[in-house]
């Protein structure tokens, strides 16, 4: 699927893997996604969540919130943080259990 906003330059591929809850709301376990950044420069992790929303129907919108993520299997903080081909973004919803 490829998600590119209007004059954006040449879109970043980047694979969305989702766990638990959000791979059910998903519908899939995962998917590489071809994004474009939402302003000059280059793909931001904040371009990656916004093209899983628009991918995506309500369903993984009311689970995405709760979620955290992981960028190349690290913590991610800040939205702003750049991403590059190739890299992998794991969306995790909260877990139960101890």
């Amino acid at each position: 699927m490829t998600v590119q906003f209007e004059g954006a330059p040449a879109t970043t591929a980047v694979r969305v893997r989702y766990f638990a809850g959000a791979r059910a709301a998903a519908g899939v376990a995962e998917e590489v996604l071809s994004i474009a950044p939402a302003a000059p420069g280059p793909v931001r992790a904040s371009d990656v969540v916004d093209a899983v929303l628009a991918a995506h129907d309500e369903r993984l919108a009311a689970v995405v919130p709760a979620c955290s993520f992981l960028l190349n299997g690290v913590a991610l903080r800040d939205r702003s943080i750049e991403v590059g081909a190739g890299d992998e973004l794991d969306v995790l919803p909260p877990f139960a259990g101890g």
